[in-house]
This record gives C-alpha cells, sequence and structure tokens, in this order.
C-alpha cells in the first residue's frame, strides 16, 4: 500500500487524468497521516520539475524524510545519476525517473550501478491509443511513440528494480486500476509492478493484486478522506491477499 503525493510549489495537488489540479495539502503533513494509516511507503512526484526544468524540492523531501519511518520514493526532475545522489542524501530511499529515461535509457544502468537496482523505480505513465498502450512523458504532456509493455522490459532488463506503472485514462476517475495493462506488464517483467491510477473503491486493490500487482498507489482516495489506507488494507485480508497489518 504506497500513498502518493504530487507535489507543485512545494503543495500536494491532484487533478484527473493529469489535468485540472487543485491544492489538497502540505506534503509533510500528509505523508505522516498516510503512514499513521497504515502506508507501507510513500511517494514525492514532483510533477512540475520535469516541465520546469528543474531539481526536485529536496527540502520538501528532507522534511518528509525527517518524520517518516517508512520508506521515501522522490521522483520528478531526476535526469542524471547526481541528481538521484542528491535524492538520496535528501533521506529518499528510492528515486523515480520518468522522463528521462525515456529521452536516455543509458540513465537507468547508470542508477542501477551506482546505488543498486532496489532504489531505481521507473515510472511509465500509459495511455491507451486504439490496440496498444503508448508512453507519455513530462507529467503526462508529451506522446513518445513507444509502446509501454516493450518499454517496461527495456526498464527491467537496463537495471529497474520495480516499475511504477500509471493508467493515464484511468487517473482520477476511480473506476479501478486498468487490470489489462497491469497484467500484460506483470506478465512481461520479472521485478515489482506498482499499479497507478484509477483506485476509487477499497476492493480496487485486490483487483490490481490478482492481476499481477506487487503493490497499489492510492492518491486522490485519500487526499479527500473517501476511505483510509486501514479500510483498503482490511479489503485486502478479506479478499486473502497477504498484506502487513496496521497497528
Amino acid at each position: 500500500m504506497i500513498a502518493c503525493l504530487d507535489v507543485k510549489d512545494g503543495r500536494v495537488v491532484k487533478g484527473t487524468r493529469f489535468e485540472g489540479l487543485r491544492d489538497v495539502g502540505d506534503p509533510v503533513a500528509l505523508a505522516a497521516r498516510y503512514e499513521a494509516q497504515g502506508a507501507d511507503e510513500v511517494v514525492f512526484l514532483d510533477i512540475a520539475a520535469t516541465r520546469e526544468g528543474r531539481a526536485t524540492l529536496f527540502a520538501c523531501v528532507r522534511a518528509a524524510a525527517s518524520e517518516l519511518r517508512v520508506p521515501l520514493t522522490v521522483g520528478g526532475g531526476i535526469r542524471t545519476a547526481d541528481d538521484a545522489a542528491l535524492a538520496l542524501r535528501a533521506g529518499a530511499d528510492k528515486v523515480a525517473v520518468n522522463s528521462a529515461a525515456v529521452e536516455s535509457p543509458g540513465l537507468i544502468a547508470a542508477m542501477a550501478e551506482r546505488f543498486g537496482a532496489q532504489c531505481v523505480v521507473v515510472s511509465v505513465d500509459a495511455r491507451r491509443e486504439r490496440d496498444a498502450w503508448r508512453v507519455w512523458t513530462r507529467g503526462g504532456s508529451t506522446p513518445t511513440g513507444l509502446d509501454a509493455l516493450a518499454w517496461a522490459e527495456t526498464c527491467a532488463a537496463r537495471g529497474a528494480g520495480e516499475i511504477l506503472l500509471t493508467s493515464i485514462d484511468r487517473d482520477g476517475g476511480r473506476a479501478g486500476y486498468d487490470l489489462a495493462l497491469t497484467r500484460s506488464v506483470a506478465e512481461r517483467v520479472a521485478v515489482p509492478v506498482v499499479a497507478s491510477g484509477g483506485a476509487g473503491a477499497p476492493e480496487h486493490a485486490a483487483d490490481a493484486a490478482r492481476a499481477g500487482a506487487d503493490a497499489v498507489l492510492l492518491a486522490g482516495v485519500l487526499h479527500e478522506r473517501l476511505f483510509t489506507i486501514a479500510d483498503v488494507k482490511r479489503s485486502l485480508a478479506h479478499a486473502g491477499v497477504p498484506v502487513r497489518s496496521v497497528a
């Protein structure tokens, strides 16, 4: 169970299909709240860093890392292995790359060789186009033409220790994760796959797990308090999915 905080200008924001962003709170306070609810991990994604051509907000990362006991993954604006090193020194346990990995696939191997594959996460933002899923970058604003399934395979082969798989079509829609996309990627890679985009009910997490996801990511439904991480964990346990209990 992973709580995701999309950060812009030092605040957590949320929209639908990566658009219509609205302010939903302070990132450090929300990270602490979700850890208390039972989150196994927190993800910070600086969604404006790549578009604005700047580094991620490391002050925010340091503040959150000082409060959290669960792993913290940081992404957005990571363009080089040196940028990843700065994120790790600021307190991140894992570093996520997306646009920079597409533009320079060698970055994945460079990070894996320097820091270990266990802390290299490649975010794959996919949109359905006819009979395939295609990769989009720069916060879902730029099409690449890459086949998402083949790209996920390439990322794993180059050293990614984890695939953060987001369905742009489902993002914010609350109709459930894209199970076909999740299943297709999980069948092709040997590394963990995190399903993202579309959660709208606690039982959607179990659906994703049955489709092959090793973890599920939640954002808007948590921010709006539609349900808690503890609610989702109870649903998972009821469905027979092994899950860490909430204290």
